[in-house]
């Protein structure tokens, strides 16, 4: 009996290790596989083994992975314990006291709340969370609770040649590891070059998933294959790289002379759902997206990043807008109430479990690099709860506030009074946006201070004065105290100018290279920095 059991578990161990030797071939390009499925069935045949045990294990992988999520969400108390005495512990340096305690009262008062503005203006190393410099579990529970949730909504998406992604980065937080690697086959492995990224995708007519890491990055892809679009067709017939398509290349050109409108379905006809990265200053790319370009489609966001760590994951593809719940584990995560008006005293800090549906709060992060308790300024809803977690939906970010005579425009305020004033525009589609106040830029002359207001636009070339004038009119409409500071003439109008797509790309690039820059880089409303609103300026079109 004792043998045929051994014999079994050798078996197994086999059997184990057969597969592994087959995760570990390299898995032919798609492109290779098309043109020689017949040749060579063997290629196919691998491949598809290959996707079918790697995807075997993600979904164990997730199921383990949801296991846990359950049990931290419904014990949220005990979970935020078990972070905090995580982040405690293993906090760098030597003079944080805190090492054993997990009190509370004894972590609040010793650890005072840090605005991120402050920390940024010092430029003092490790005054925000660093979560950009590692992989978290809350980063993989986004990317193997997404994936899972994806395959659920859209069945054929993970299906071999199924997805492609189009910018160097990934949407997914957390990189697949080995052996996951063999689900994404359409795009290059290791393929940092966008261009080469756009062409293989463009190939694949198959597609039902586009992935890009942010929406304003695919707002970039999808401008550069306009403008380039004549270049990548004549590739694409030449079979550089690859095999010659000319028949794709002529559906790449008869689709681009459509113009704008639809093109993603034009191009792929299968194509079901878009897959971004949510952050900050995302949604007017996603909704020029889905205005244009990727018009028909749904969108979907596994997870929202600030200060480049995961702070809320979205298990729902289903749902039109973003819904996020905020994971009790590592980094530590505190809920500020959000107050309207000037505040007597300082409020406090209450724990996700606390966390009252209707409220507005300010995310306060904790993690062991710094030890520092930060206010990010990340503004979310509570609009729900899953298990003990609140579900939140983010709503806009504090530091992005227009103020020149203490009115405070915040974010969401401006770019609804924004909206109105674009749809009054005949023709006109946001892209983008950003604000300076005239003292940064030294524009105001004599005259009252008033904001300088950039916009990227599509189906209009030129602004006429009566429309430049709509935006201060809206404005009115939406903030009393803006209302009253014009009349007294305390405040001059809004200047609007109009500004070229490439002006917002040279910008993130700007933003990016800054050395204290986490990824996705957040898209600022409201620019604070002269040279940034001078890069803005320069490329003014009208």
């Amino acid at each position: 009996m004792m043998m045929m059991m051994m014999m079994m578990m050798m078996m197994m161990l086999l059997l184990l290790l057969l597969l592994l030797l087959l995760l570990l071939l390299p898995p032919p390009p798609l492109a290779v596989l098309r043109q020689q499925q017949f040749q060579r069935p063997r290629l196919s045949w691998l491949a598809h083994l290959q996707h079918h045990v790697a995807w075997g294990l993600l979904c164990w992988a997730a199921a383990w992975q949801q296991r846990r999520f359950e049990q931290r969400t419904l014990h949220v108390g005990e979970s935020q314990q078990q972070a905090l005495r995580w982040c405690l512990k293993r906090a760098q340096g030597p003079h944080y006291p805190l090492r054993e305690s997990t009190d509370m009262s004894t972590f609040r008062n010793h650890l005072p709340l840090t605005k991120a503005s402050q920390a940024q203006e010092e430029e003092s190393e490790g005054q925000l969370p660093t979560l950009n410099q590692h992989h978290g579990e809350a980063s993989l529970q986004a990317t193997l609770l997404g994936l899972e949730a994806l395959n659920k909504a859209y069945p054929e998406v993970l299906a071999p040649g199924g997805k492609a992604c189009v910018t160097p980065a990934s949407p997914w937080p957390h990189p697949l590891p080995w052996p996951w690697h063999t689900l994404n086959q359409v795009s290059p492995p290791g393929s940092k070059d966008p261009g080469a990224l756009l062409l293989e995708a463009l190939r694949s007519p198959g597609l039902r998933a586009l992935e890009a890491a942010t929406a304003v990055e695919l707002l970039d892809v999808f401008s550069g294959l306009e403008a380039n679009g004549e270049e990548l067709a004549e590739a694409i017939a030449a079979g550089n790289p690859g095999a010659p398509l000319p028949r794709r290349a002529a559906a790449l050109c008869e689709a681009l002379e459509q113009g704008p409108r639809g093109l993603a379905l034009r191009l792929w006809p299968k194509l079901q759902v878009v897959v971004t990265l949510d952050a900050g200053g995302q949604a007017e790319a996603v909704a020029a997206l889905g205005t244009l370009w990727c018009r028909g489609l749904d969108f979907f966001s596994p997870a929202y990043v600030a200060s480049g760590g995961v702070v809320g994951l979205n298990l729902w593809p289903e749902q039109p807008c973003g819904l996020y719940v905020l994971p009790p584990g590592a980094p530590f995560i505190e809920l500020l109430p959000v107050k309207e008006g000037p505040q007597e005293e300082a409020a406090t800090t209450v724990l996700l479990a606390e966390a009252q549906k209707g409220k507005e709060y300010e995310l306060v992060l904790t993690d062991h690099a710094s030890l520092t308790r930060c206010c990010l300024g990340d503004v979310v809803r509570v609009v729900g709860a899953y298990n003990q977690c609140p579900m939140v939906k983010f709503i806009g970010r504090l530091g992005q506030t227009l103020s020149v005579r203490g009115e405070d425009i915040g974010e969401d305020m401006f770019s609804e009074a924004l909206g109105r004033a674009v749809r009054q525009w005949p023709g006109a589609k946001l892209l983008d946006h950003s604000c300076v106040e005239s003292s940064i830029l030294d524009s105001s002359g004599g005259s009252a201070p008033h904001y300088e207001v950039f916009v990227a636009l599509r189906g209009l070339r030129n602004l006429s004065e009566e429309n430049r004038d709509k935006l201060d009119h809206c404005l009115q409409e939406i903030s009393p105290c803006y209302k009253s500071l014009r009349f007294r003439g305390s405040v001059g109008p809004a200047r609007v100018h109009l500004v070229g797509q490439e002006a917002f790309r040279a910008l993130r690039e700007a933003l990016a290279a800054c050395p204290s820059s986490s990824y996705p880089p957040e898209m600022p409303r409201v620019l604070k920095h002269k040279s940034l609103a001078q890069l803005l300026q320069r490329r003014v079109v009208s």
